[in-house]
C-alpha cells in the first residue's frame, strides 16, 4: 500500500502547468527548475509522512520565493528545515517571515513529528508566481492579483485539490490560511464542487508578522485551538 508520502511525492515529481499566463507573470516551479528540491522535499516526506494516515488539509496562497520555492515545502524555508526538522541543506539560507510563524504554531503544537502526523500542509495553487515590479526586481504575486491570472489557472486549481484530497485528507474540515481573498476564493470553490463540509478560516501567518506581531501569541492561541478543535 503506498504511503502518504508516496503520494505526495509522485505528485510533486508530475506536477506542471501546460497552460499560458498573462505578459509579465511567471511560474516557480521548484521541482523542475532546482535541482535540490527533489530530494530535499522526499526527505522531508518520508521522514514525517511514511504511513497511510490520514490528515487535516490546510492551504495556504501560492508559494512563496523563500519557502516553499526553494524547499519543494511549504511554508518551510530553509532555515526551518535544518532547524525545526533536522533536515540538511547544502546552499544559501534563505528566510521566510511566514514560515517562522508556521513553525512557532508547531512547536506550540507539540513539534514537527506531532503535527505533520495531523496535518498537511499546501496551497490553493500548488506552484507560485512572479513578477517584476517597477524597479526591476522579482516579486511573489498572488493567483488572486489579476483576474487574468485566477481565469488562466483555475482549472488547474480544481484539478490539483482534488488530487491531493485522494492522499488521505479528511474532509471534514479543511484550514485556509488567509480570511480575505483567499478564503473568499476558496469558499467559492467549495460551493460549487463540494470538497469540504466545512472550511475554517484563519489570518495568514504572513499578515500576522507584517501587522500583527506584537500580538503574535494570540493568533498562535487561535490557530493551536483551531487545529485542536479537529485533532484526533
Amino acid at each position: 500500500m503506498k504511503t502518504f508520502a508516496d503520494k505526495v511525492i509522485a505528485f510533486n515529481k508530475t506536477i506542471d502547468f501546460k497552460g499560458s499566463l498573462p505578459a509579465g507573470i511567471s511560474m516557480m516551479n521548484p521541482f523542475k527548475e532546482n535541482k535540490n528540491v527533489p530530494a530535499l522535499s522526499t526527505a522531508f516526506y518520508k521522514k514525517y509522512y511514511n504511513d497511510t494516515g490520514r490528515r487535516h488539509l490546510i492551504l495556504g496562497i501560492n508559494p512563496g520565493r523563500f519557502g516553499g520555492g526553494v524547499t519543494g515545502i511549504p511554508f518551510t524555508d530553509t532555515k526551518r528545515l535544518v532547524e525545526k526538522c533536522h533536515l540538511q541543506y547544502e546552499g544559501k539560507e534563505t528566510h521566510e517571515p511566514s514560515s517562522v510563524f508556521v513553525y512557532e504554531v508547531i512547536d506550540a503544537y507539540g513539534g514537527a513529528t506531532s503535527f505533520y502526523r495531523d496535518f498537511y500542509i499546501n496551497s490553493i495553487c500548488p506552484l507560485g508566481f512572479t513578477a517584476t515590479a517597477a524597479n526591476g526586481k522579482e516579486i511573489n504575486y498572488n493567483y488572486y492579483d489579476s483576474k487574468e491570472l485566477t481565469n488562466a489557472v483555475y482549472d488547474f486549481i480544481i484539478e490539483n485539490i482534488q488530487k491531493q484530497i485522494s492522499f488521505g485528507v479528511e474532509t471534514d474540515t479543511c484550514f485556509c490560511f488567509g480570511n480575505g481573498k483567499n478564503e473568499k476564493f476558496l469558499r467559492q470553490l467549495n460551493d460549487t464542487h463540494g470538497f469540504f463540509n466545512n472550511i475554517i478560516a484563519l489570518e495568514h501567518p504572513r499578515f500576522v508578522m507584517q501587522y500583527k506581531s506584537k500580538s503574535k501569541q494570540l493568533y498562535i492561541d487561535k490557530y493551536l485551538a483551531a487545529f485542536h478543535s479537529v485533532a484526533p
